[in-house]
């Protein structure tokens, strides 16, 4: 054994065949990054602090009563060790052979077993050893832990082993209370003889341990010990909400909102949540991807979780911290747990609240939020459809009787004209572009409001969003509508004769041949001169959409074309010569300009010939 504690009686003992395999997977399979070491020994030492603490409560027969509950860090640089000090309950000779024999007594081969089939989730077997200790042996040649009881009578031990075949056991000269951790680094580990180095591991996974870290002589504490989310939200001020922000993110730009939550029922967590400005990170954030730091007793556990919200908040940045979490061997997932749907459960809850309040008291502000973050709630209303009748709440639309203005499903129904039963929408291209659609021609003549859906977002959402309380949602293309009751200025428009519409029909079917399952009048137009709509028995007009978004093979079904019968432009065009080239040209263009204002041309820019036939005949015209 090499020097560096005195001890005696020293036994041997062999851990069992499977046991260095299962080292070996421990360190190379189950920690993603070496310098989590240092954090699970961090761990262990604060709850050695935190067990000491509570036996205090009830028990004053103590070693070193008084001593400060602290942990200790020493590097030897030359030496190539690094020494991890507590002064927490430390252990006796038995407890020791059963917390740093586990891997040897447990069930290590019933693990090994379970490695072989690729079917079981690894991280259920793994949790039942604790054998976060052994991530040690990622840095170290050797590893030697000397510890003393809380109990005054007790004696200290010490443990020796190199990750190798066997370890040992055995007296040791240590009359302070607690436990040292010696750990010789492997060369390509030198980095960690720094101070610097674990200073900044301090920082990055254990800063808010509830204890003083100290490293080396310096007499301040590395890590800040109290954490912002456990604070009461009473002794927050709003500049430390600001600052902690800022701190975690690098954002810039102040949160639109925080959410500081601290519950007991139906799971003890605490949480402080923030709602970002904009929904684009900055060149300098911190914050990578989406997903909450999660903490477990102060000790950060995950950097990134994504299990804790709804993927369609997986803007919101934060903590959540809970004791009562289990976690797996390495920490980098959380083990399958019935505490985890409780814990996002609460926290959606909170979130949704939050933002029911911004709109409520802040409209400004929750309109700033919409624009940036309200395709995400679009998109769970599609991809989360329980969370539906939460989400419908926050959603807002511009509309045709206001299209700069920001309405709420609940605004619009307190809007809808007397025996009104269904919100109306449109689906566009664009906001400028959509309120020239045909489709709106009567709606504009009857004041009907309609809701102007023009982000790619909008079709997804409309797969989950049928109904809003007792209104279903129908878009303008298919609805149908009482077209008896007319505007005044509408009605006095003549229409073309029965005769003369069904030959400019025949015309129409003449040139646009297949292109068009039919053409025929249409009693719902008013301003313009065509629309398409569906034919029967084709596919949703919104599930279109999603088809051309998702770039699935997909076929647009042919449309019906319907004319306007009172149009003056139709019946112009019935005074041209049958058959003539302009004619053709002007129901070539007619048609489309309806595959525009739809959405559906394949090739826009090939109608830039045909305007120009168009506009030179009309200035032959015009000059003769």
């Amino acid at each position: 054994m090499t020097d560096g504690t005195s001890t005696s009686n020293m036994q041997e003992f062999t851990f069992k065949a499977e046991t260095k395999q299962l080292l070996n997977i421990l360190i190379h399979s189950l920690y993603k990054d070496r310098e989590v070491f240092l954090r699970e020994l961090l761990s262990n030492a604060s709850d050695a602090l935190n067990r000491l603490r509570f036996e205090m409560v009830t028990n004053k027969n103590v070693l070193d009563p008084t001593a400060e509950l602290k942990i200790h860090i020493h590097v030897d640089k030359d030496a190539r060790t690094i020494t991890i000090q507590d002064t927490g309950i430390g252990m006796t000779k038995n407890e020791v052979i059963e917390n740093l024999g586990t891997i040897a007594q447990s069930g290590a081969r019933k693990f090994l077993d379970a490695t072989k089939d690729q079917k079981v989730d690894l991280t259920q077997v793994i949790g039942q050893f604790g054998v976060g200790f052994y991530s040690v042996f990622m840095v170290a040649e050797w590893v030697r832990v000397t510890s003393h009881s809380f109990d005054p009578q007790a004696e200290a031990v010490t443990w020796y082993a190199t990750g190798d075949d066997s370890y040992q056991i055995g007296g040791a000269d240590m009359s302070e209370r607690g436990t040292r951790i010696e750990i010789k680094l492997k060369e390509d580990a030198l980095e960690f003889a720094e101070e610097f180095r674990l200073k900044n591991t301090i920082h990055k996974h254990s800063d808010y341990i509830g204890f003083p870290i100290y490293v080396g002589d310096s007499k301040d504490a590395v890590n800040k010990q109290t954490s912002l989310w456990r604070t009461s939200k009473q002794e927050v001020t709003e500049e430390q909400y600001k600052e902690f922000y800022r701190q975690t993110t690098l954002d810039f730009e102040d949160a639109l909102s925080h959410i500081h939550v601290s519950t007991d029922a139906p799971v003890q967590l605490y949480a402080l949540l923030y709602i970002p400005s904009k929904a684009e990170r900055g060149m300098f954030s911190l914050r990578k991807e989406d997903g909450l730091k999660l903490y477990s007793r102060n000790i950060l556990i995950d950097e990134y979780n994504k299990d804790l919200l709804p993927e369609y908040l997986r803007f919101v940045q934060g903590v959540v911290d809970s004791e009562d979490l289990p976690l797996n061997v390495s920490r980098e997932t959380v083990q399958s747990s019935g505490l985890m749907p409780k814990l996002k459960k609460v926290l959606t809850n909170q979130v949704i609240k939050e933002l029911e309040g911004l709109a409520k008291n802040n409209v400004e502000k929750y309109h700033t939020f919409w624009q940036e973050f309200g395709a995400y709630l679009k998109q769970g209303i599609a991809a989360t459809p329980m969370d539906a009748d939460m989400i419908n709440p926050l959603l807002r639309f511009k509309t045709n009787l206001a299209p700069e203005a920001w309405s709420s499903l609940e605004e619009y129904v307190a809007r809808m004209k007397d025996g009104q039963k269904v919100i109306y929408y449109i689906v566009g291209e664009d906001p400028k572009s959509v309120l020239r659609s045909p489709h709106l021609d009567y709606f504009h003549s009857q004041g009907t409001e309609v809701l102007l859906l023009t982000d790619p977002m909008d079709s997804f959402m409309l797969m989950g969003l049928h109904k809003y309380k007792e209104f279903e949602l129908k878009n303008v293309s298919q609805a149908d509508v009482d077209t008896t009751q007319k505007p005044k200025e509408q009605a006095e428009e003549e229409k073309i004769p029965d005769t003369d519409f069904n030959t400019l029909v025949d015309y129409f079917k003449q040139i646009l041949g297949d292109r068009v399952t039919d053409v025929r009048a249409s009693n719902r137009l008013y301003q313009s001169v065509a629309r398409l709509a569906d034919a029967d028995n084709t596919v949703n007009a919104d599930l279109q959409r999603v088809y051309r978004y998702l770039g699935k093979e997909f076929e647009v079904p042919k449309k019906v074309l319907e004319l306007n019968p009172s149009h003056a432009v139709l019946k112009n065009l019935l005074k041209l010569d049958a058959g003539s080239d302009l004619q053709n040209i002007i129901i070539e263009q007619i048609f489309d300009s309806a595959l525009l204002v739809e959405g559906l041309h394949p090739d826009p820019s090939s109608i830039a010939s045909r305007v120009q036939q168009i506009i030179e005949a009309a200035l032959v015209k015009n000059t003769k």
